[in-house]
C-alpha cells in the first residue's frame, strides 16, 4: 500500500514513515501542500496522512484538490486540534477519519487496516479462497492449516492482487504500489514477473487453480472469490 505523509512537523513525519514502512506501506513525505499536490498529480496513493495547519495553507482544501484530479485516496486527518467542530469539519470536506495529535502509532495502524478491509468489504483479517487463507493480520498464507512461505515481496503482491479481485492491474501499478518509486535501485522490469510466478509455484503445490490471471500485454488480475 502506498501512502502519502502531508505532516509540516519534520520529527513527527520521520517516525510516522519509519513505523508505517515497518508496517509494509511504501511511504513519500510532503511537508507542504503545494507540494503534496504535486505528489498526488504523478503518484497513485492509497491513503493520505494530512495536517491541518500547514505552512502554505489549511490542509482540508487538499482533499478537494486531491478529488478533482482524480485520487481515490483515502484521507485520514491529523492534528492538534481535537475539538468537535474540526472534526466534522473534516468529514465534511471527505476526510475518511480523524486522529487527534498526540495518538498512538499502534492506533493510527489500526485505523488503516480497518480502512482497508473496509474498502474491500472484508470483515475480517483472514481473507479464504478456496481452500487458501490469507491471514493479514501475521502475514501468513495458508492451505487449510499448513503455512506456505512467501517472501515479503511476494506476500505484498499477492495480497495487493486479492483486495483489488477481478480488477485488472498493470505491470506499472503494481510496481508502484509494491516497490513505491520505481526508480529504485534493485527496481528490474521483470520483478512482477517473477514474483507472479513464484507465488503461482508455490501455490500449485497444493492447488492447480489459476487463481492468478495474464492478460497478455497488460497486466494480471486475481479472479474468483475471496471472502472474509
Amino acid at each position: 500500500m502506498r501512502l502519502l505523509i502531508v505532516e509540516d512537523e519534520k520529527k513527527l513525519a520521520d517516525e510516522l514513515k519509519i513505523f508505517l514502512e515497518n508496517e509494509h506501506f511504501n511511504c513519500d513525505w510532503s511537508p507542504t501542500k503545494g507540494k503534496a499536490i504535486e505528489l498526488l498529480e504523478t503518484n497513485p496513493y492509497d491513503f493520505v496522512l494530512l495536517d491541518i495547519g500547514l505552512p502554505d495553507g489549511n490542509g482540508l482544501s487538499l482533499i478537494e484538490k486531491a478529488r478533482e484530479m482524480g485520487s481515490e485516496a483515502y484521507f485520514i486527518v491529523i492534528t492538534a486540534k481535537g475539538e468537535l467542530e474540526d472534526k466534522l469539519k473534516g468529514f465534511e470536506y471527505g476526510a475518511d477519519d480523524y486522529l487527534a495529535k498526540p495518538f498512538s502509532l499502534l492506533e493510527l495502524n489500526s485505523r488503516l487496516q480497518a480502512i482497508i478491509r473496509r474498502k474491500f468489504g472484508h470483515k475480517s483479517a483472514e481473507i479464504g479462497f478456496g481452500n487458501f487463507i490469507l491471514n493479514t493480520s501475521i502475514r501468513q498464507l495458508f492451505y487449510e492449516k499448513t503455512p506456505i512461505e512467501l517472501t515479503k515481496k511476494e506476500y505484498d503482491l499477492l495480497n495487493y492482487l486479492i483486495i483489488n479481485k477481478n480488477r485488472v492491474l498493470d505491470r506499472l501499478q503494481l510496481t508502484e504500489h509494491i516497490w513505491g518509486d520505481f526508480f529504485e535501485d534493485d527496481f528490474d522490469s521483470n520483478y512482477i514477473d517473477v514474483h507472479i510466478k513464484n507465488i503461482r509455484k508455490k501455490m500449485a503445490k497444493f492447488d492447480e487453480t489459476k487463481w492468478i490471471k495474464t492478460l497478455r500485454g497488460i497486466g494480471y488480475k486475481f479472479i474468483g472469490d475471496a471472502s472474509a
